[in-house]
């Protein structure tokens, strides 16, 4: 069995997580599932022992059944936020640092999903980029991200908890 690279104390959760930004024709990839009402990026906790680049392969192989490559690393995102439901994180203070890593586009947007998530079964979205606020979607800088010019990788810090 494969350890996240993460931990809880008392009622804080840390998590460190690598996550893909998939987008094909001016729409980016998010994933849902059958217990939450939101929508999430593609993605999830590192493995102890694992780089980010492996598990962003290894995850996004996983909830699309698509090998995916990664063009580069864009984003180092610290995540506050307070999780009131689900069975993993009810009532916890939450901290995630995530590496966004924007993949090469494949020409297609057909995948061949069949993901579970803490059991409950994921779907995939492909959601038009500038229809993108119209969605209860996280992370929530997503299409302010993708509208815009970037050099770089970029530092993103969000707090959900307010």
């Amino acid at each position: 069995m494969e350890y996240d690279a993460g931990f809880t104390k008392d009622n804080k959760w840390f998590r460190y997580r690598a996550a893909a930004i998939i987008v094909e024709d001016g729409y980016v990839l998010f994933a849902g599932n059958e217990r939450d009402d939101y929508i999430y990026s593609i993605g999830g906790g590192v493995h102890l022992g694992e780089t980010a680049e492996d598990a962003v392969k290894r995850e996004v192989l996983e909830e699309t059944g698509v090998n995916y490559e990664i063009d580069h690393l864009a984003i180092i995102h610290e995540n506050f936020f307070a999780e009131s439901s689900g069975p993993l994180l009810a009532n916890l203070d939450c901290h995630e640092i995530a590496f966004y890593f924007v993949m090469k586009p494949r020409g297609t947007r057909e995948l061949n999903s069949d993901s579970y998530t803490q059991g409950a079964r994921e779907t995939m979205h492909w959601i038009p980029i500038a229809e993108l606020d119209k969605y209860k979607a996280f992370p929530t800088f997503m299409k302010e991200y993708l509208l815009t010019e970037h050099s770089g990788i970029e530092h993103i810090v969000t707090d959900e908890r307010i």
